[in-house]
């Protein structure tokens, strides 16, 4: 999905002087009373991310806005974008050294704060400075456009609302603040075997390929890709269309039905078919029926690719559809 927002347009518009000069009088105001109370000292690297709950979310995001801006990583377990663009915000929130501070919000506990900010799909990543929201952008981003936005964030954060960010403590490191290795690579001969696999038609030889290249690098694009269109084209090679489409035609309660008609949908290139199938699907269905259409669905938005417009457009309709 490609980000939204990235201009940071939202928070020049919150800039309007009456509202930019009453966040910064509060901003002061709290900074003051913090240093009078003997707050305000340098912090640990580990204190950068944080997790967030709706008990939680006055102090550790309204508060602490005012001496730092704070972003919000809208996130769930199931989401597998979510896992791509959690690590990167993370290590940036290392890396900017107390420019910033990250909260991550699990949706799936704190849906409260899920409709409070308005949100209809995730990841969704927000800011608070000086106690005012602003969104940021929606689905992962490159990493270049996550920095200038929050460059951007940071520069009016200071110059709007005098916040300059917290010190940090290099000394007190602890496990939680070590930046996670990048995986060694190249995995070019275990991803050209799976490229042979497929062309031989050995699919389960394909998906084994894929996975050991995941093994050592779960981040890998390509291998991700590859393993969820193995799996696809493994899960339709001894089914029969006519007898499969029949069934979902006539059982649209089926489950089982739905889910093998989906994939036939989308290896013969209807995409929007496939997509619309689940989420009617998801619609109709209530607890470990409905996890299980989500889970499919959400492995046909990766092969089909998250930059794909027509899976931004299923996602924000799978996320009325459950929330």
């Amino acid at each position: 999905m490609q980000p939204r927002n990235m201009s940071m347009s939202g928070v020049v518009d919150l800039a309007a002087v009456k509202a930019a000069q009453e966040a910064k009088a509060k901003a002061e105001q709290a900074r003051a009373e913090a240093a009078r109370q003997g707050g305000g000292g340098a912090v640990s690297p580990a204190s950068l991310v944080i997790d967030v709950d709706e008990a939680g979310f006055e102090l550790d995001v309204l508060q602490r806005s005012t001496e730092v801006p704070v972003v919000i990583d809208f996130w769930a377990e199931w989401c597998q974008p979510c896992k791509q663009l959690g690590p990167l915000l993370e290590r940036l929130a290392l890396e900017y050294n107390g420019r910033f501070v990250l909260a991550k919000v699990d949706v799936d506990a704190n849906q409260m704060l899920m409709q409070q900010f308005g949100i209809q799909g995730i990841p969704a990543v927000f800011a608070v400075v000086a106690g005012q929201a602003l969104p940021l952008f929606q689905g992962a981003a490159p990493e270049a456009q996550i920095r200038q936005t929050l460059d951007q964030l940071i520069q009016v954060s200071e110059e709007r609302f005098g916040l300059t960010g917290l010190t940090v403590d290099l000394d007190a490191q602890g496990e939680e603040a070590v930046v996670p290795q990048v995986p060694a690579g190249p995995y070019d001969a275990l991803l050209e075997a799976a490229v042979q696999a497929l062309d031989a038609g050995d699919l389960g030889g394909a998906v084994q390929a894929y996975k050991n290249v995941l093994a050592d690098d779960p981040g890998n694009t390509e291998a991700k890709l590859g393993l969820a269109q193995a799996e696809l084209l493994k899960r339709v090679q001894d089914v029969d269309p006519q007898q499969v489409r029949k069934e979902a035609a006539d059982k649209p309660g089926d489950v089982a039905a739905q889910i093998v008609a989906a994939d036939l949908d989308l290896v013969g290139g209807h995409v929007e078919d496939a997509f619309g199938r689940l989420i009617e699907t998801v619609q109709r269905t209530a607890g470990d029926d409905r996890d299980t259409v989500r889970v499919r669905l959400l492995e046909l938005f990766e092969v089909v690719g998250s930059d794909d417009p027509r899976v931004a457009t299923a996602r924000r309709a799978l996320a009325r559809a459950l929330f």
